[in-house]
C-alpha cells in the first residue's frame, strides 16, 4: 500500500493516497485513517453459500401449459455434452419472464449447485447490461473473491467456465439483447440449464445448441382466468361478456391485464363494464399516438395513470429518468420538490401495478411502463424539467456516496462540489461496514449515474461520481468498473476544464491499467499526470504519482528505475513533512532492494519505517504489520533465518489479528522458507501449504509459485 499525508496550502483539498503495492497480494484493509478497531471477519472454512438468486414467479401465474410442456420436452432431450440452452422469445409484456421464473423455480431441486439470475436490460431505454459485469457478479456468487475477478472479459469468461465446469446450475438470463451478450454467461457443465428471455429470437445461439420457444399472448381463456384471479371470480363472472371483451382489448398481454385488474381492485364499487367502456372510448384519442398492436396497452396504462393523485403521478413519470435498474424509496424522494415522504406514493403505484417491488424496499419499472412514464413526462412536464430531475437523481447518488466515502477514507484529498439543490433523505451510515455495503449494493446505479451525467454534459458531476467510488474499488476491486470509471473521469475532467481533476484521475487510471497489465498505457497516463501536477506546483501530487510509477517499474522488472523512484518519493515525502508516506515509500524501497539481492541494505529502511509507524496518531496497524513481514523477508535474504523465523511468526500473529488473508499468506510463505533453512522440512511444508491455501482463497497468482516450491521440496514423509 502506498500513501501520503501532506500538509496542504490553504484552500487546497486534503487527500491521502491509498494504493496496493509491496509483498501483500490480494484483498487488504486500507484507509487513510482508522479510528477504533479494525474487524475483518473471514470464513475460515471457505464455505460458499449456494446461490439462490431466482425471484419468485408472479402470484397469479396463469396458463402456459403448452409452453411448459415444450420446455420439459427440451430438457428431457438434452445433449449430454453441453448445457441445455432455451430461448423464450416474444413481444414485450407477454409474460416471458414470468414463464421463465415459473419453470426455473419448479426445477430448482434438480440443480444442486443453485440458481443464478440477471436482468440483461436488453430492451429498455437504458444501457444493456455489460456481459462482463454479469459474469463478474456470477463469479462472486459462485465463491470467487471480488479481488480475484479479472479485469478483462476474455479472462472472466475463461474463469467462469472453469468455475462452472462441474456444477449443476440453473442460469436465467432475462431480457437479453443479443446472442453475444448471452454466450459469455453460458456455464460449461453439461449438467447446467440456461433459460434466456428476449424479444429477439437470438438465432446466433442456434450454433450453441439452443432451443427457441416462442411465447405469444395469453389465450382468451387464460387472460380471463388471470383477471378473475386478480379481482375475484364472482365479480368477473357476473359480467362475463364485458370481462372477455376487456381482456381482448388488453391484447392478451399479462402486464396490461394486471393494470386493468388493479383499476378494478382500487375501485371496488366499479363494474367491469365501466373499465371496459373507458378503454374503448380511449381508442379514438390514442389512435394517432399508438403504434399498431400497442393501442389498447397504452390506453390501459393511461387510464391507470389518470387515476393517480397528482404527487403520485409526478413520481411515476419522473421515475422514468432513473438511470438504471431498481431503486429505493430514498432516491424516489429526490425527484419531488417537497421533501415529503414518498412511501405512500410508492404504495399507490404498487396498488395500480405501475411499478413492481423486486425485493424489500426495492422497486422497478417494467420496460413498457418506463416507456409509458417517459411519454407522460414529455407530455405533462415543462421542456426543461426532465434535465433538472435527472440531475437531482444523480446528485442524490453522489451526496449519499460522498457520505460513505468520507467514512471509509476520511483523509484523502477531495475537490468540493456545489449541488444544484440540496439532496433530500441522504442516509447516514452506522459504521464502515454499512457504508461499504451500500456502495456495493448501489454500484450499478452509481456507475449508470456517472454515464448519464456525462451524456448530458454534466462533466463536473460525472467526474465526482467517478471519484466517489474510490473506497469501493480500493476494498472490493471491481477491476472492469474501475477502468471504466477512471477513463470516464479523465474525459469528464477535460470537458470540465479542471487540471487538478484530470491529473488525479490520470493517476488513478495509471494504477488501474497497471493492475490490468496494460503497462504501456499505464506509464503514459502516469507520466502525463506528473506533468500536470508539476504545472500546478503540486509536489504532493507529483510524489504520489511517482510512487505509482515505481510500482509499475517493479511490476515490469525494471528494478533499478523502481529503486530510483522510491528513493525520490522518500525524499519528497520528507520535504512535505509527511511521516506516513515516508514509511510507505520505505517499505516499497526495501522490497525493491530485496528483489535486487540487496536484502541487508533494506533492513535500515525497514527499521526506520517501523519507528515512523509506531509514532502515528491515529495508528496504522496494517502497514506496521507489513513492515514486520517485509523485515522477515529481508532478514532471510540477508542470511539470518533464525531471526527471520522469529520475525515472521510475529508478523503472522499481527496479520491474523487484523484478518488480512494476503498478509497472513505472505507471513506463512516467509516463515516456511526460514524454517526450511533451519532444518525443519516438515514444519516448512506446513507453512508453505498454508500460504498456498490462503493465496488460492483470494485468487492470487502467488499461489502457483508456492505450489511450485512445494512440488520441488517433494513429500516430507
Amino acid at each position: 500500500m502506498t500513501g501520503a499525508d501532506a500538509r496542504e496550502p490553504a484552500g487546497r483539498p486534503t487527500k491521502v493516497r491509498n494504493d496496493l503495492s509491496g509483498g501483500v497480494v490480494g484483498a487488504s484493509v486500507q484507509s487513510g485513517s482508522i479510528e477504533g478497531g479494525v474487524h475483518v471477519h473471514l470464513d475460515r472454512d471457505g464455505v460458499v453459500p449456494v446461490p439462490r438468486q431466482l425471484p419468485a414467479p408472479p402470484a397469479w401465474f396463469t396458463g402456459r401449459d403448452r409452453e411448459l410442456d415444450r420446455l420439459e420436452e427440451v430438457r428431457r432431450r438434452r445433449d449430454p455434452d453441453r448445457p441445455t440452452v432455451v430461448v423464450l422469445t416474444g413481444p414485450g409484456g407477454v409474460g416471458k419472464t414470468a414463464l421463465s421464473l415459473r419453470w426455473a423455480n419448479s426445477l430448482a431441486p434438480h440443480y444442486a449447485d443453485g440458481q443464478l439470475f440477471v436482468d440483461l436490460n436488453g430492451f429498455s431505454d437504458d444501457t444493456p447490461t455489460d456481459p462482463g459485469e454479469a459474469a463478474s457478479s456470477f463469479l462472486r456468487a459462485l465463491g470467487v473473491p471480488a479481488t480475484a475477478v479479472p479485469a478483462h472479459l476474455a479472462e472472466q469468461t475463461a474463469l467462469y467456465r472453469t468455475v462452472t465446469a462441474d456444477r449443476s446450475l440453473i442460469v436465467v438470463l432475462d431480457n437479453a439483447l443479443s446472442a453475444a451478450q448471452v454466450k459469455v454467461l453460458v456455464p460449461s457443465s453439461p449438467a447446467g440449464l440456461v433459460v434466456v428471455t428476449s424479444r429477439s429470437k437470438l438465432t446466433g445461439l442456434l450454433g450453441e445448441g439452443a432451443h427457441i420457444v416462442e411465447v405469444g399472448p395469453l389465450a382468451p381463456s387464460s387472460a380471463f382466468t388471470l383477471l378473475a384471479r386478480s379481482v375475484g371470480e364472482d365479480r368477473v363472472t357476473r359480467e362475463r361478456d364485458r370481462a372477455e371483451e376487456l381482456v381482448s382489448l388488453c391484447g392478451g398481454l399479462p402486464i396490461a391485464v394486471r393494470v386493468a385488474a388493479a383499476r378494478l381492485l382500487v375501485r371496488s364499487r366499479w363494474s367491469v363494464g365501466r373499465v371496459h367502456d373507458e378503454l374503448v372510448d380511449e381508442q379514438s384519442r390514442l389512435n394517432r399516438l399508438s403504434p399498431d398492436g400497442e393501442l389498447s396497452v397504452r390506453a390501459t396504462f393511461d387510464l391507470s395513470y389518470r387515476m393517480l393523485e397528482p404527487r403520485a403521478a409526478t413520481l411515476y413519470r419522473r421515475l422514468s429518468l432513473h438511470p438504471h435498474g431498481d431503486f429505493g424509496p430514498e432516491v424516489a424522494s429526490s425527484v419531488l420538490d417537497d421533501g415529503q415522504d414518498t412511501e405512500p406514493l410508492l404504495d399507490a403505484l404498487l396498488d395500480a401495478s405501475l411499478i413492481e417491488e423486486r425485493a424489500e424496499n426495492r422497486y422497478v419499472l417494467h420496460d413498457l411502463l418506463r416507456l409509458h412514464a417517459r411519454h407522460r413526462l414529455d407530455e405533462d412536464e415543462p421542456p426543461g424539467e426532465p434535465g433538472r430531475v435527472l440531475r437531482r437523481i444523480a446528485e442524490w447518488y453522489l451526496a449519499t456516496a460522498m457520505r460513505a466515502d468520507k467514512l471509509l477514507t476520511p483523509h484523502r484529498r477531495r475537490l468540493p462540489y456545489g449541488f444544484a439543490t440540496p439532496a433530500p433523505s441522504v442516509r447516514s451510515f452506522a459504521d464502515r461496514a454499512e457504508a461499504l455495503e451500500w456502495l456495493e449494493d448501489e454500484r450499478v446505479n452509481l456507475m449508470a449515474a456517472g454515464r448519464i451525467a456525462l451524456e448530458h454534459d454534466l462533466a463536473e458531476l460525472s467526474w465526482h461520481l467517478s471519484d466517489v467510488l474510490w473506497p469501493l474499488f480500493l476494498l472490493r476491486k471491481h477491476h472492469r468498473d474501475r477502468l471504466e470509471a477512471d477513463r470516464r473521469g479523465v474525459v469528464a475532467a477535460r470537458r470540465w476544464g479542471n487540471t487538478f481533476a484530470e491529473a488525479d484521475m490520470l493517476r488513478r487510471l495509471g494504477r488501474a491499467l497497471t493492475t490490468a497489465r496494460d503497462h504501456h498505457e499505464a506509464e503514459r497516463c502516469l507520466d502525463r499526470a506528473i506533468d500536470l501536477w508539476r504545472g500546478l506546483d503540486d509536489d504532493h501530487g507529483v510524489s504520489t504519482t511517482r510512487e505509482l510509477l515505481g510500482l509499475l517499474y517493479r511490476d515490469t522488472g525494471r528494478l533499478d528505475e523502481a529503486h530510483d523512484q522510491f528513493t525520490a518519493v522518500v525524499e519528497a515525502s520528507e520535504a512535505l513533512d509527511a511521516p506516513r508516506p515516508v514509511g510507505l515509500a520505505l517499505i516499497n524501497l526495501a522490497l525493491v532492494l530485496i528483489d535486487l539481492g540487496r536484502a541487508a541494505d533494506a533492513l535500515p529502511h525497514l527499521d526506520r519505517a517501523a519507528r515512523l509507524f509506531a509514532t502515528l496518531d491515529p495508528p496504522d496497524p496494517y502497514n506496521a504489520a507489513r513492515v514486520t513481514v517485509t523485515s522477515a523477508a529481508a532478514q532471510l535474504g540477508a542470511g539470518d533465518p533464525v531471526t527471520a523465523s522469529d520475525t515472521a511468526r510475529k508478523a503472522s500473529a499481527q496479520m491474523d489479528a487484523l484478518g488480512s488473508v494476503p498478509g497472513l499468506a505472505e507471513a506463512h510463505r516467509v516463515l516456511g522458507e526460514a524454517v526450511l533453512r533451519t532444518g525443519g522440512p516438515a514444519a516448512a511444508h506446513d507453512h508453505l501449504a498454508a500460504a498456498e491455501r490462503l493465496f488460492r482463497s483470494i485468487g492470487s497468482v502467488a499461489a502457483d509459485a508456492v505450489r511450485e516450491r512445494l512440488d520441488a521440496l517433494g513429500p516430507t514423509g
